[in-house]
């Protein structure tokens, strides 16, 4: 066999990697650690060259329980054994049924802990939003000034407090402001709108160097989004740390500091990582989900759903969210326990009540009014629009988020980065009226009604719509856009939904502005058309409705999600009536997107990170068979024999061991030199017949044989077949392995199209499948081969 001619730079967390052993050659599934836990140093396919286990501490813990299986950091799960494992240990508590009353009652709690651990997941789920959007809502007001009688409320709730029956923004004598605590009270003079423009850029620059400061110090691994994240746990790739409690609690509170510092992200998106974390923990409670894999992920899944359905009040679009953009696997139950989780989210959130309106969708339209036909067409504009302004969102953000990584400067000093863009965010946010109250807040009033406005700022005014608040709109359009472009990345908890929303609003005013204008024209002209003859604002182009449309295009443009969106932008407003328009705009955004760029935001980052992620969604667009991809099998010499830059540079050589003929301390001296996951086992180096695979769990049977049978020593054969001889006398005696062999591994011919194998991939979880001719070993196929391979073909 020839030595493969790839080299690979992508290095998968389960790859089958290739090193000599003894007089046999090995296959081998990386076993890499990735180093440590920072996030800016996170390289998950780092390989260890040399990992060596020297004395009994550092061999695998033994004591794991014999139905569950334990990864390491940074590995991808083996879902076709672990839900394997799981129907075997079903089938022991099944059998304890008759074992009355504790067998019963033992099964009965089995079949019901799916369900309980999703209720306390929902529970926790909604009171940590609650708890998130109260002290997001109270910190942002700080920035202006403080309730001086009652210093915990917020402005508005500070205002409804007082005696005041009507208040505008800065009219509430309940309110205090902060050049006011240093006596300044004319409002007018220069110096008092100086010390509220020092104090404004001073609690926000605060706020998120205190943040940054959290994250670094106690959690890498609580900065960002961590949608692209979730969305590789999900598929299986296991990241210790990501979903752990120190994780939890610094990015809850990380949450409430970077969103009310000002800075262009949302809440919304880490609250799926929020309450993924609260499932991963609640998950231990429950052994059956805490210490099986592939069956802890349907309680992500879950926790996932409820974390969309606190963040934006909707149970419906969270489970929908989880089924088309972050769940790898969903079978109907764990769809009926998400929606069962986000429900109870839901009801939670009700309770807490954070926003004070006794309401859960977070912004509330009642738009009395219906759409016309000839709106159809301003609404596919937004959905060109969404999906234009989110392909270059896509690209720059991708071109920055690249130039941090590879960068000392900004990616050495992550605190330096986040309190420089705060600063530049405060100071000039501040003299634009919608940019320098909450994003909550703006799109709030450029979703509401004209009727519904009665500060002096109305966009409603029609002398001033296309004059001032035109103007207004569209700088903070431009601005917003520029500075999201920076933020999203920086190291502190940090969304995207909310600034895309609030990217789209303002474009969808803009319009909504411009058409309003139009229809005015139109009719004050003799003879019009009937299509335009309605009530502007009543019957017919609403300004708030071009908002929320706008919204929901520019939202999918980013992320590409579709029916998802919609259902989110419906729960999301109350607005039911207007959901083909939602669907018009996200469809062409949808369209336009994917014709510009087919990944999404967070499939980019994935890809940008290096992940081991096969989308479900992709296409593989070339005509290969198993092949030309796998990694071919050769010949080498022995182990031993050669230096670590032979075994380094014979990293992507795949290899065999055979069923008789090796030693015990053949297979130790092999897995002290190699850092992988398994070896397949066959017939002979001549005839490579494939008689099974072995996994690192031999490592533990090796140990235990030591320990328990005084006659196997180093020279004692290892045989994998039925046939063992009899030990001779005063000889060794002989180690039977055959019973912890894979008499199944996943295979296929030589000739299968990779159409197929990436099926296989995606639907049953696999790491790697043994690629065959006539039953002869060939070759692997990993997920990193595959990656490695559509990237050299997307290079050329």
């Amino acid at each position: 066999m020839e030595r493969a001619g790839r080299s690979s730079t992508l290095g998968s967390t389960d790859d089958v990697e290739l090193e000599p052993s003894g007089t046999s050659a090995t296959i081998h599934l990386d076993m890499t650690a990735g180093g440590g836990s920072s996030s800016s140093d996170f390289n998950p396919f780092g390989a260890i060259d040399d990992v060596r286990f020297k004395t009994d501490d550092d061999l695998p813990d033994v004591m794991a329980p014999p139905f569950f299986s334990k990864y390491g950091d940074f590995h991808t799960i083996d879902w076709q054994r672990d839900l394997a494992r799981d129907r075997l240990r079903h089938k022991m508590i099944s059998k304890k049924k008759v074992d009355f009353p504790l067998g019963l009652l033992q099964s009965g709690w089995d079949a019901g802990a799916g369900w309980i651990c999703v209720l306390f997941v929902g529970l926790a789920a909604g009171a940590t939003a609650g708890i998130i959007d109260i002290g997001a809502r109270w910190m942002s007001d700080l920035k202006t000034g403080v309730c001086a009688d009652r210093f915990w409320l917020d402005h508005e709730h500070c205002c409804w407090s007082s005696n005041d029956t009507f208040y505008k923004d800065d009219d509430c004598k309940a309110w205090t402001k902060w050049p006011w605590m240093l006596n300044y009270y004319n409002s007018s003079s220069f110096l008092f709108l100086f010390l509220e423009w020092i104090f404004y850029i001073g609690w926000a620059v605060a706020m998120s160097t205190l943040a940054v400061l959290f994250v670094k110090i106690f959690a890498p691994y609580a900065c960002g989004s961590g949608i692209p994240e979730i969305k590789c746990i999900l598929s299986g790739f296991v990241i210790r740390g990501y979903l752990g409690k120190w994780t939890f609690i610094i990015k809850s509170v990380g949450l409430i500091l970077s969103s009310a510092s000002g800075l262009s992200l949302g809440k919304e998106g880490p609250m799926v990582h929020l309450a993924c974390c609260i499932g991963n923990i609640f998950s231990y409670l429950f052994p059956k989900y805490g210490l099986n894999e592939a069956k802890k992920r349907e309680i992500l899944s879950a926790s996932a759903a409820a974390g969309v359905s606190v963040a934006f009040g909707a149970p419906i679009g969270g489970v929908l969210f989880s089924l088309e953009e972050a769940s790898y696997y969903f079978p109907l139950k764990t769809m009926w326990r998400s929606f069962f989780c986000a429900l109870v989210a839901g009801i939670i959130l009700r309770f807490v009540n954070p926003f004070g309106s006794n309401q859960t969708s977070l912004f509330h339209v009642d738009y009395m009014m219906k759409w016309t036909f000839i709106e159809l067409v301003p609404f596919a504009i937004l959905g060109l629009f969404g999906g234009i302004i989110g392909s270059l969102f896509i690209f720059a953000n991708i071109r920055w988020s690249r130039f941090r990584k590879n960068s000392k400067m900004l990616g050495g000093n992550p605190i330096y980065e986040v309190m420089l863009i705060t600063l530049v965010t405060a100071a000039i946010s501040y003299f634009n009226p919608f940019t320098r109250k909450s994003a909550q807040s703006m799109i709030q009033q450029l979703f509401d009604r004209c009727e519904d406005q009665i500060d002096e700022d109305s966009l409603c005014d029609q002398n001033k719509a296309l004059s001032i608040a035109f103007g207004q709109l569209l700088w903070a359009l431009i601005f917003k856009f520029v500075i999201t472009i920076f933020t999203f990345g920086i190291k502190v908890p940090c969304g995207l939904f909310v600034p895309s929303i609030g990217m789209g609003a303002i474009a969808g005013r803009i319009l909504g502005i411009t058409v309003d204008q139009i229809f005015r024209a139109v009719q004050a002209t003799p003879g019009h058309s009937d299509y335009f003859t309605c009530q502007i604002g009543k019957d017919c182009v609403m300004p708030g409705l071009y908002a929320m449309v706008g919204a929901a295009a520019v939202l999918g443009g980013v992320t590409r999600m579709t029916v998802s969106l919609v259902v989110i932008m419906f729960e999301l407003t109350g607005s039911l009536e207007f959901i083909v328009p939602t669907m018009v705009a996200t469809m062409f955004s949808k369209w336009i997107g994917d014709g510009i760029s087919k990944m999404g935001i967070y499939e980019a980052h994935i890809e940008l990170n290096g992940y081991p992620f096969l989308d479900s969604k992709g296409e593989y667009p070339y005509s290969t068979v198993a092949s030309q991809v796998m990694r071919p099998s050769i010949h080498r010499q022995v182990a031993d024999e050669m230096s670590m830059s032979d075994l380094r540079e014979l990293k992507n050589e795949l290899s065999v061991i055979t069923e008789s003929g090796m030693t015990l301390g053949d297979l130790e001296s092999l897995l002290r030199q190699t850092d992988f996951n398994g070896f397949p086992v066959v017939v002979s180096q001549n005839s490579m017949h494939l008689v099974g695979f072995i996994r690192r769990d031999i490592l533990l049977a090796l140990h235990t044989a030591r320990k328990t049978q005084p006659y196997v020593v180093t020279n004692s054969i290892a045989y994998f077949s039925d046939g063992v001889p009899d030990a001779m006398p005063g000889g060794p005696a002989p180690l039977r392995l055959r019973k912890i062999l894979d008499m199944a591994p996943m295979t296929v011919t030589d000739q299968t199209p990779m159409e197929t194998v990436i099926d296989m991939f995606r639907k049953l979880g696999l790491r790697h499948v043994l690629v065959t001719k006539n039953g002869k070993v060939l070759g692997i196929i990993t997920k990193k081969d595959i990656l490695q391979f559509m990237r050299n073909k997307n290079s050329q």
